[in-house]
């Protein structure tokens, strides 16, 4: 799966990243079943029938949020730093691609006029939900992967 890439670092699964491109018929799930989001691609073909069905209450401890990106339009360059507040590495999203935030701490710089959806577990908890930081100096921010 040259399309889906597992951003990890020291062993620790930061972000999973699927690129506009991927295709596979069925159900392909991105995300193993202990993360507190899940990421799943569907393909399937006409006249396919999903049987009605509800979700049952199940309670769940969230302690960390994470948060999926769908872009829409444009470019968006993520960086990824320890929980530390170290820089690492950072990617380069286009249209189409999703990202889903597993861990770490991030920043984002805008490349190209951007549009994007985000989802993430709430309640919201207002500026509480997070901690801000410096940003690393663009100098010093190395891009891996697809940049186009």
């Amino acid at each position: 799966m040259d399309s889906v890439e597992h951003c990890r670092f020291n062993d620790q699964l930061y972000a999973i990243i699927v690129r506009a491109s991927f295709r596979e018929p069925g159900i392909t799930f991105f995300s193993t079943p202990e993360l507190s989001q899940q990421l799943a691609y569907m393909s399937h073909p006409k006249g396919k029938s999903i049987a009605p069905h509800r979700h049952n209450k199940v309670t769940r401890e969230v302690h960390y949020t994470q948060e999926v990106l769908v872009i829409q339009k444009g470019k968006l360059q993520v960086d990824f730093y320890t929980e530390s507040e170290e820089y690492l590495e950072s990617r380069v999203l286009s249209a189409g691609d999703i990202i889903l935030l597993c861990s770490g701490a991030h920043g984002f710089e805008v490349l190209e006029p951007l549009e994007m959806i985000e989802i993430k577990q709430g309640p919201y908890a207002g500026e509480g939900d997070k901690t801000r930081f410096p940003e690393a100096p663009a100098a010093v921010r190395r891009i891996k992967g697809p940049v186009a």
